[in-house]
């Protein structure tokens, strides 16, 4: 039996947002390195950013971009339009293939500014320290509020759940082991098990050597099988050298957090890969 998961990349970025590399140049990396189904993902319009968001005008490009790729390989790769949808962004995910419901910012309770808190490291301080008063953990519980507000939408697949934690890689900003921390991070993914979101072992922090783990940390995944959950592999590709970036271990990582299969998204829907 071939494996589905290898052959399945669906959390991935073009330069019409953040990406390095454009939506052809994914598309023809992504058939050589033998992707029978690739979905793009680029991020949703978002009127608070204003770095790495793609514009109205963008969206368009992207979707028309997308349905030619999907006529050029017709019979040969499924191509999907899905979308990278942000709390904060005012587009309608419902009109895509699938969707990827993530928080990447926090709005301040002290300020209403808003803050990308994966972007730069000052930011984040700024965040802490002005909104919360200097209390990462404040932060974080806030952080987490969101991504339990963001799964009550449904999302096709709740994204990077911790990535809170991106650029808290020498504990800078918040003890990851408090007991705070787990706890939010806890109750978050009990609220997300109610709506049925499928959760990504998200491998793209590690790729761009942010942190040594993926997303979501081994506790939460745990957790999640306990739940009944499933999880998906995804590269959360930027390049066209990471589309497929660590499947193989995040295989591994689901299958000692308990899990005997992971999810795979094709043109029709889930099915499940056993491990």
């Amino acid at each position: 039996m071939s494996n589905l998961c290898m052959t399945s990349s669906v959390h991935n970025h073009s330069n019409l947002c953040d990406g390095q590399s454009s939506l052809q140049e994914m598309a023809v990396a992504a058939w050589k390195q033998g992707v029978t189904t690739l979905g793009f993902t680029g991020h949703s319009h978002t009127p608070c950013d204003l770095e790495y968001c793609m514009s109205p005008s963008r969206t368009a490009r992207y979707k028309g971009e997308i349905n030619r790729l999907k006529a050029q390989y017709a019979g040969k790769m499924d191509v999907l339009c899905g979308i990278e949808w942000d709390q904060f962004s005012d587009e309608d995910p419902t009109g895509y293939d699938y969707w990827i419901g993530s928080v990447h910012y926090l709005r301040g309770p002290v300020t209403g500014k808003y803050y990308e808190i994966d972007w730069r490291e000052s930011d984040l301080r700024t965040c802490v320290d002005v909104e919360f008063g200097g209390d990462g953990l404040a932060m974080a519980e806030a952080y987490f509020a969101s991504v339990a507000q963001v799964a009550e939408k449904k999302p096709t697949i709740l994204g990077h759940f911790d990535l809170i934690k991106k650029l808290n890689g020498k504990g800078e900003f918040f003890n990851e082991s408090s007991p705070r921390y787990r706890d939010a991070a806890l109750n978050a993914l009990r609220q997300a098990i109610k709506y049925c979101a499928v959760l990504e072992i998200n491998t793209g922090g590690v790729a761009r050597g942010f942190r040594n783990e993926f997303y979501p940390a081994s506790f939460l995944l745990e957790e999640w099988r306990k739940l009944g959950g499933k999880v998906i592999i995804t590269a959360d590709a930027h390049s066209t050298d990471s589309i497929l970036w660590g499947y193989e271990e995040a295989m591994r990582t689901a299958k000692a957090a308990g899990f005997d299969s992971v999810a795979v998204l094709t043109k029709d829907g889930f099915v499940e890969q056993p491990l």
